[in-house]
Parts: C-alpha cells; structure tokens; sequence
C-alpha cells in the first residue's frame, strides 16, 4: 500500500487562484482549515523555483499555472531534479494548466450571461459596460471583456475568483480545476491531521 503524503502543498500563482481553489475543495469537504492540506499563494509564477525548494520531505506538491507561464514551472521541475521533456508533462507531476488563466476558464464554464448576472450582484456592472465603451475594447467578443475586465484590479480578481467559483453548478467546474481538486482528494488522509492551532 502506498503511503499517504504528510500533506499536501498546492503551489498557486496568485491570490485569486488560492480563493477559487478554497472555494472548490470546501466544496469537495477537503479540509482546507488544517495541516493535511496547504493551498500556498505564491505571489506569482516566477517564484515558483523557491517554493519547491521548499517542499519538505514527507510533502506532495501540486500546482495550477496559466498557459503563458507554464515555462517557469517546468523550469522550476527540471532544476529540482524532475525530468520534464515538454511543458505538456507538467500534469505528470502535478500541475495543471489553465487554457489561458483563470478567468478565462472561469467565463468559459459559466457563460457569459451568468458572469453578468453576478456582476451586477456586485454592483459591478456599470464598470462593465464603461470597459466595453472604451474604443480597444468596444468590438472585442464579450468573452474576452469579461476576461480583462476580471483581471484588471487585484481586489476585484479575487472577489471575482470567490463569487464565480461559488457560482458554478457542481459538475460544470472548468477541467483543470476540477483535475486539481481530483487529485488533491486521495491524496489527504482523512482522519489522520489534525487542525491547525488557532
């Protein structure tokens, strides 16, 4: 029988990944309050090298990385030992890659009617359609609005990664979160953690 990790680590590029993964392994009962499983905001991609050098022994890393950055993660691998050919086997150790980041998929799985109502829950649809006026946006496809204007201001990324996270339907979870919350399941030992002191 192959042992179980101490915990898990999942290496995440930013605020607003490490809020939407929370939001999809509460939601998957995954004890996210305690020492079995750490959700670790790396403040950016180009970090990662430092947080797996990091990975105590005993650990199990995982990751989720936009298309673009995929190169700095499997830089990072190789350095550390791992043989990584091609970025296409990053999966293999772990990590998963958003088609393009996390909003991208996040309106995808949505669509965006739903993204506008929950923007105009927030209040935030008036800020929405001053984007669209604006003459570099104004004939862009709604998609690609939605996506810049849910990347634009760090406050709003992450409010945005919680509410449209929550608001996905169960079983509609865009494909490399719901890999990465796939893989995070067996892996914590339930039972054997313990929470984190408060």
């Amino acid at each position: 029988m192959t042992a179980l990790p101490t915990r898990v680590v999942v290496l995440l590029e930013g605020h607003s990944d490490a809020v939407a993964v929370r939001v999809l392994c509460r939601r998957a009962g995954l004890p996210v309050e305690s020492d079995a499983l750490v959700l670790r905001d790396m403040h950016g991609v180009t970090n990662v090298g430092r947080h797996l050098r990091e990975i105590e022994p005993g650990d199990r890393v995982l990751g989720l990385c936009d298309f673009a950055e995929r190169r700095f993660v499997a830089r990072a691998l190789r350095a550390g030992g791992r043989t990584v050919e091609s970025d296409d086997d990053l999966p293999r150790w772990g990590f998963e890659v958003c088609d393009r980041d996390l909003e991208d998929e996040l309106v995808r799985a949505l669509g965006p009617e739903r993204v506008l109502e929950v923007l105009r829950d927030l209040g935030e649809l008036g800020r929405f359609r001053a984007l669209q006026r604006q003459p570099q946006w104004r004939d862009r496809d709604i998609h690609d609005q939605l996506r810049r204007f849910a990347g634009t201001h760090s406050g709003r990324k992450a409010l945005l990664a919680e509410r449209l996270t929550s608001a996905l339907e169960p079983g509609a979870e865009p494909p490399p979160l719901a890999r990465l919350v796939e893989a995070i399941e067996p892996l914590v030992a339930s039972g054997r953690h313990h929470p984190l002191p408060g």
